[in-house]
């Protein structure tokens, strides 16, 4: 249902990209004067000013499409996946907003991004679902390692069953590979690339998945680490051992959530939808260490009736299908958005 919606939705975006690129066009490379700051979004302690126009290039020569997910380098660089055939599929902004470097075309339908490693040799996992791959690429867009279909299981019969949507990397170099919009199995890898295990598949108990668009590694215990692995059409997360243990499942009503991100103590996510696939929805959310959602830009106050979460709505205005969120080390938030007729990434500064 989802996929239909989707594929729905972007033949409404791609007509109103042909009516008009909604992005100004800016000479790239040149930080153009920026109008003031005026929505502020968030509640509570988590509250930002809106900067609509940080990421904003000449379409000319920097276009995009669907923009997925963004990380920080060591060196203070952005990397952002874009999709598309005819555009580079992986940005390096600074943190003005600048467009350093652009590179890759083999990543057609670009999505998660994950970075692991220290100063030169940090390395970028990028999992693409329409080529069906994971791969392992240096900063600068050498692949080091590809993977594919892992026919150690039986519940894929073809390499197109395999579409990856996120990873999740371990310090010893091992990895997890989320099949978000295949047959929703977690893959637990080695450095190698060599398959180890699995656990999940599609289904609807504790141990399942509806969808298992994001994945991450959460240390915030750093003696008994665990997995945060997101069950989106069923508006939850799950908390697996390493060894794929269930351990608890927490629903957000209303919250269509792509990944989680931990920053210090606290669990941030893009809500991609609230609502519908087929208009602009969305915001961010922003949970604390027990779980409970302290802010939401872009969207209403958290509120919580006998302890469950109230369904969220969004204030018409701030984004567009948010699909990632990366946090900087002052509080600062930067978003891509999907199907968002081809917009930049923005920013959100930590009042």
């Amino acid at each position: 249902m989802k996929n239909k919606a989707r594929r729905t939705f972007l033949k409404q975006s791609m007509a109103a990209g042909i009516a008009g690129i909604m992005a100004p066009q800016y000479t790239f490379g040149i930080i153009h004067k920026r109008k003031p700051m005026q929505d502020i979004v968030g509640h509570g302690d988590f509250k930002f000013n809106v900067d609509m126009e940080w990421g904003v290039q000449d379409p000319s020569k920097i276009p995009v499409n669907d923009c997925h997910e963004m990380v920080l380098d060591g060196q203070g660089r952005i990397f952002m996946t874009t999709t598309g055939t005819h555009n580079d599929n992986i940005l390096i902004y600074d943190r003005s907003g600048k467009v350093l470097h652009s590179w890759g075309r083999e990543f057609p339908g670009a999505h998660g991004l994950s970075i692991m490693g220290e100063g030169k040799d940090q390395f970028l996992f990028i999992t693409d679902p329409d080529t069906h791959r994971v791969s392992k690429t240096t900063l600068d867009g050498k692949i080091l390692m590809t993977v594919e279909r892992p026919k150690e299981i039986a519940g894929y019969t073809s390499n197109d069953q395999f579409k990856p949507t996120e990873t999740a990397l371990l310090p010893n170099g091992d990895f997890y590979v989320a099949d978000g919009y295949g047959k929703n199995y977690i893959i637990h890898y080695n450095a190698k690339g060599e398959y180890l295990s699995h656990f999940g598949g599609t289904g609807q108990d504790d141990t399942t998945f509806n969808c298992c668009h994001g994945i991450t590694l959460d240390t915030r215990d750093a003696a008994h680490p665990t997995l945060l692995i997101t069950s989106r059409a069923n508006q939850e997360f799950k908390r697996f051992t390493l060894d794929g243990k269930h351990l608890e499942t927490i629903p957000l009503p209303g919250c269509s959530i792509c990944r989680p991100v931990i920053h210090g103590e606290h669990l941030y996510f893009a809500v991609i939808v609230t609502k519908t696939w087929d208009t602009w929805d969305g915001m961010l959310a922003i949970l604390d260490k027990d779980n409970k959602v302290v802010s939401f830009p872009g969207g209403s106050v958290p509120t919580y009736t006998n302890g469950i979460l109230s369904a969220p709505q969004y204030d018409g205005r701030t984004f567009k299908n948010p699909h990632d969120v990366l946090v900087d080390g002052d509080g600062n938030l930067y978003v891509p958005q999907w199907a968002s007729n081809k917009t930049y990434p923005i920013k959100l500064n930590r009042i």
